[in-house]
């Protein structure tokens, strides 16, 4: 059994959470090396807030899905107890929504206020939020208290020393289980000099744990100099960002790895867990640095697929050979949910093979409509639509009750839409009822739309343009749910 211990900031070498670079493979590639924690990319709130919760029976990843089915953010168990959520925040409530929506499959929860990017703090997030101390002190304390998980932030250092312990006193009271601390102005870059005195006077007055960060371009060069900078900064744990995502191999006690070797684990994981190529691409594109001018190199720019980098790195026969397992693993996974749902099947569903193509239909007039104008005028209740998700593929499935019978597709969908639209055509077609298709000939809901449209001008010219009554609205406008599917 797994035993949830709070995460501990104190002593630590942690993977700092950087854009397009902290993704589910480098996070898992520093902790092979060494590190002890590893935060993900900054993710914006009103994004995660779009997301579905979705398990990857086939990756064995916990996904969070947003309605395109991009996932957004990827984890697995293996780093549940290290990984830290780090999110782009302006809004107290908004920021525990995603932090409930997160915190059992994350160790903790930050808040990014030390981002200078545009993106960011045109937002008031980032590091617009460090010149409002209110809001920051409404959105921690909001997180400490809503969740239960750890929660810390991350800032930069204001223009004087004296406004900047006292803004970190001030976090300190809210709760917070530990502060990172970029040691640079929010104008400054790194080619900069990162102020170590500044989070040396933090790490001082306070008693939370500190975590020094921007040490890369003047202390980190390697191993060792992780201590340096913890010392130079009396700091309680150190964070790396542009040395690890050069090397990630920084964390490792006995040294550097050689890059190639780096690459290759890098490239295994992207592959392991479906990584996006452009993401796998832009990080290898940061290892190669000075070599992207190689032959290598510029192959590497030039590839347009996962298949395509293993082959720069000499490894098109992991990519063929894991590809294959996962082929595999969806088959088999695909047999055992066609068998349960046969073992779940209600007998006395109606079933029948069938899709709806809008193409085959007129304009705005569905299946669906065509059900509710018949059990309106049979004097039925309306129908009622059961629809679940397939968590092996995301298809949807769904049921429609008509006058006490049940009918539905046996063919899944992308949508949950389209799934009703399949299920109201079974029913349809069970019962002998026309269905709106252009190739039934005349449509008599087109007329009768038509002619209500007549009336509504006559009225209009007349003076008498008056809100359509409700009752004529529901004939045309088909009832849906607000509701969450629910998962098989």
């Amino acid at each position: 059994m797994t035993v949830n211990t709070p995460l501990c900031f104190r002593g630590k070498k942690i993977l700092a959470p950087m854009v397009r670079v902290g993704t589910l493979p480098m996070r898992l590639l520093a902790l092979d090396y060494g590190a002890d924690i590893v935060y993900c990319e900054e993710l914006i709130d009103i994004k995660m807030l779009q997301c579905k919760r979705v398990i990857n029976e086939i990756l064995e990843t916990v996904d969070f899905v947003a309605p395109n089915e991009r996932v957004v953010f990827r984890t697995c168990e293996r780093e549940r107890q290290r990984v830290v959520f780090q999110m782009g925040s302006a809004d107290a409530d908004r920021a525990l929504a995603v932090a409930k929506l997160v915190e059992g499959d994350v160790a903790a929860i930050d808040i990014n206020m030390g981002c200078p990017k545009e993106y960011s703090t045109k937002a008031s997030m980032g590091a617009a939020l460090l010149s409002d101390p209110d809001k920051i002190e409404s959105i921690l304390t909001t997180l400490v208290k809503g969740i239960c998980k750890p929660v810390t932030c991350k800032i930069r250092i204001l223009p004087s020393v004296e406004d900047t312990v006292n803004l970190v006193k001030r976090i300190e009271k809210t709760g917070i289980a530990a502060i990172a601390v970029h040691g640079r102005k929010k104008e400054e870059r790194p080619q900069h000099p990162v102020h170590c005195d500044v989070i040396k006077a933090i790490s001082e007055a306070v008693s939370i744990p500190v975590i020094a960060n921007g040490g890369s371009h003047d202390f980190i060069k390697e191993y060792e100099d992780i201590e340096t900078f913890q010392r130079a900064t009396a700091a309680s744990s150190v964070m790396i960002a542009r040395a690890a995502m050069w090397n990630p191999s920084i964390f490792r006690k006995e040294g550097f790895c050689p890059l190639k070797d780096v690459m290759q684990d890098y490239i295994k994981y992207a592959v392991r867990y479906e990584n996006h190529y452009t993401n796998t691409k832009y990080c290898l594109c940061q290892m190669l640095r000075e070599q992207l001018e190689t032959t290598q190199g510029k192959k590497l720019h030039a590839a347009q697929s996962t298949q395509e980098i293993c082959e720069v790195f000499e490894m098109g026969d992991f990519y063929e050979e894991t590809t294959a397992i996962f082929e595999a693993k969806k088959t088999s996974l695909e047999t055992k949910t066609q068998d349960e749902d046969e073992q779940m099947e209600d007998p006395d569903v109606i079933k029948m093979a069938v899709r709806f193509d809008k193409r085959e239909y007129p304009p705005q007039i569905t299946p669906k409509m065509y059900l509710l104008e018949w059990c309106r005028k049979e004097k039925h209740p309306q129908p009622v639509y059961e629809t679940v998700q397939r968590p092996l593929d995301r298809l949807f499935c769904s049921v429609v009750t008509v006058a006490e019978r049940k009918y539905r597709s046996t063919l899944w969908d992308k949508s949950k839409k389209l799934a009703e639209q399949a299920a109201a055509i079974v029913c349809l077609r069970t019962l002998g009822i026309p269905e709106g298709k252009l190739c039934e000939g005349e449509n008599h809901l087109i007329n009768k739309r038509k002619r209500e449209d007549r009336e509504r001008l006559i009225n209009r010219d007349h003076g008498e343009d008056l809100a359509e009554p409700s009752h004529k609205k529901a004939n045309f406008i088909e009832e849906t749910s607000d509701m969450n599917v629910p998962k098989m």
